[in-house]
């Protein structure tokens, strides 16, 4: 490709690399979450193992690769040479790993699962309320302190096991108990306005029905309506990115197979004739 055009770019996404000792292993993305160590540090302990609820390294592989490109295309304009952009699964996930991966890399700490604590940074959690579960991130000294005056539990900075980010964090089984016990009096909804009010970060933990039913949701136009030729009027999840100049759209619903095999090869200079001899040999 190089030899018919120097400025070409090239992206390609594999399980494992396009090279080293896993190169010809088939990828998918649980195996990936597992060999990154996603799983490891996903899950309540004891528990063994847990994937998270998406394919998180598909995903994330498909989104380094984007940003290949367009780093490769910038690059371009500096070098007028192209080059090929390779992501995969199993680097994608370990990337998503982050400070997890840091802990082990710099500390030589081996991350545990803390369900849904956050590992360094408490109270951070899902906490027990009069009628459900909310989360609430209240991580730093001055959340910390926000958050026991609005719990009415002013006594809790006093406590010498929760004193500083690294007792919080150490004591996190005691500290978690001492605020699930404070918030079960009241309903989620209630303890979300008081917190909002306070200043400490904190929201519902929904159901996928009521992700789509929030406010916030339908004001951002997550879903949005597209017509397929099969199943006609759906909801599709919209573009997570916005511009100010031109936004995107949701143009039509993801093809049938074929749908478009005529305007490709039209856009690629066949003409009608040679596109009807390409199907009449069932070369399409």
């Amino acid at each position: 490709l190089k030899a018919v055009n120097p400025r070409i770019i090239l992206a390609s996404i594999s399980g494992f690399g396009q090279d080293g000792p896993y190169r010809e292993r088939p990828g998918f993305d649980q195996i990936a979450q597992g060999m990154s160590g996603l799983m490891s540090v996903t899950g309540f302990p004891s528990q063994g193992p847990m994937r998270t609820g998406a394919a998180i390294a598909d995903v994330s592989a498909g989104l380094y690769a984007a940003l290949g490109i367009l780093t490769a295309l910038l690059e371009r304009e500096a070098s007028g040479q192209g080059q090929w952009v390779q992501s995969s699964l199993l680097m994608s996930g370990i990337a998503l790993l982050d400070f997890q991966a840091a802990r082990y890399l710099m500390a030589g700490e081996v991350p545990p699962q803390v369900g849904n604590d956050h590992p360094t940074s408490m109270p951070t959690s899902a906490y027990t309320t009069a009628d459900g579960h909310i989360n609430v991130g209240a991580s730093g000294e001055g959340m910390w302190k926000r958050l026991c005056q609005a719990l009415g539990r002013p006594d809790l900075l006093a406590r010498a096991e929760f004193e500083g980010a690294a007792n919080r964090a150490k004591n996190r089984t005691a500290l978690n108990a001492e605020l699930n016990a404070a918030f079960v009096v009241k309903k989620g909804g209630e303890w979300i306005s008081i917190l909002n009010e306070a200043g400490v970060p904190c929201g519902p933990i929904y159901s996928m029905d009521q992700v789509f039913a929030d406010a916030q949701v339908q004001h951002l136009q997550a879903a949005v309506k597209v017509t397929h030729p099969v199943l006609g009027e759906i909801r599709v999840v919209n573009q997570a990115v916005g511009l100010s100049r031109t936004p995107a759209t949701m143009a039509c619903a993801t093809p049938e197979i074929g749908q478009h095999t005529d305007e490709v090869l039209d856009e690629a200079g066949y003409s009608a004739t040679e596109i009807a001899r390409l199907r009449a040999n069932k070369v399409i």
